[in-house]
């Protein structure tokens, strides 16, 4: 069973909510997680400067730590909140150029 660390969409159309699951990859973006991690409110409140973010911050690394693998934008959210360095094992490799194992045709002149 792969797990993923990745986002679930909740709430209304306008207001949306992210909570940040332990779930298996095959299963769909709201079906039942196997954890519940964190929550992430992307809107202000009346007063507020900074976006909030709850989670338990023991359980992400056991489930880092066990093989699961975070989407992107987790990734992003988990780098921002001082979790994961940049630069973790867990960003995606950058591609090599495609490497053409036939010779090139030369033109004689």
């Amino acid at each position: 069973m792969a797990i993923r660390l990745r986002l679930a969409m909740h709430g209304h159309r306008n207001h949306r909510i992210f909570h940040l699951v332990a779930i298996d990859r095959h299963r769909a973006r709201n079906a039942k997680p196997a954890e519940l991690l964190g929550i992430y409110d992307p809107h202000l409140k009346e007063g507020e400067t900074t976006k909030t973010f709850q989670w338990s911050v023991d359980r992400i690394r056991y489930w880092l730590h066990v093989g699961a693998l975070p989407s992107k934008s987790v990734l992003k959210l988990l780098e921002t909140g001082g979790i994961l360095q940049p630069g973790s094992p867990y960003h995606p490799k950058p591609k090599s150029p495609p490497t053409s194992s036939s010779p090139t045709a030369k033109s004689t002149s």
